[in-house]
């Protein structure tokens, strides 16, 4: 017996990275997952990766248009039959300090994470409500909490994340869904590890724990906040961090 066992999961962005290990935790559980992810050949990947079409399925979903985000979850209901829990995960960056980013740029980022995190929160909801039951993780950042330099669209788009999940736990408690968030610190992948060796240095010195962070233990959080085992908690913030800026 999983704890996620009988329940249907919603991952945007998990086809890779972090989407993807929260994907495998999940499964492992015994959830059935369904990725909502723009690369349809890395989503129909992860599928296989998963274990195939008894425990994960793909839709193409580009999480800015409220459609698609409708059509992702069709496709659960459609293949699994419920929507239990939803995780937003979807983003990108566009770093550039305040001076040379461009407006585009800066409407990217806030329109996937934050109008896409919305956009997700409001379409689950719609679906846990009537059902009485029902986990929405949101993936933050720590760049959220703290501002990060050439990161102006993303901290704010982060931070945007914190208080709409805030505000939606209070509207959705009474209707027995829960929303939390978390915020990953420095995470190992392959975009961390492209940073130069003077700037991982000094993030590194900056995390008591002394490393980086694995895809898998933010996945561990998520899976803590979509099961149970939190069932009393809503409207939390987990910082996954090692430790930094605490």
């Amino acid at each position: 017996m999983g704890i996620l066992d009988g329940r249907t999961a919603i991952i945007t962005g998990g086809a890779q990275g972090i989407g993807f290990a929260m994907a495998t935790a999940f499964v492992a559980e015994g959830a059935r997952v369904v990725l909502g992810d723009l690369d349809e050949a890395a989503n129909e990947q992860a599928v296989q990766a998963l274990g195939g079409a008894s425990v994960a399925a793909a839709a193409r979903c580009d999480v800015t248009v409220s459609e698609e985000v409708d059509g992702l979850m069709q496709a659960a209901l459609d293949v699994f039959g419920s929507v239990d829990v939803m995780v937003n995960n979807a983003g990108i960056t566009r770093d550039a300090t305040m001076r040379t980013m461009t407006e585009d740029h800066f409407d990217q980022v806030i329109n996937v994470h934050l109008k896409g995190c919305w956009n997700g929160t409001r379409k689950a909801a719609a679906i846990m409500r009537e059902q009485k039951s029902g986990s929405i993780v949101n993936i933050s950042s720590l760049s959220g909490k703290i501002g990060m330099v050439g990161q102006t669209n993303y901290s704010a788009a982060k931070a945007g994340i914190v208080g709409m999940s805030k505000a939606a736990a209070k509207e959705l408690a009474h209707h027995g869904v829960r929303v939390n968030a978390i915020q990953p610190g420095l995470i190992r992948s392959a975009m961390t590890e492209a940073v130069p060796q003077k700037a991982w240095d000094q993030k590194m010195s900056e995390i008591p724990m002394g490393r980086a962070g694995e895809p898998a233990e933010v996945a561990s959080a998520a899976l803590f906040l979509a099961s149970d085992l939190s069932s009393y908690m809503t409207g939390t913030v987990l910082e996954v961090t090692g430790g930094r800026f605490m």
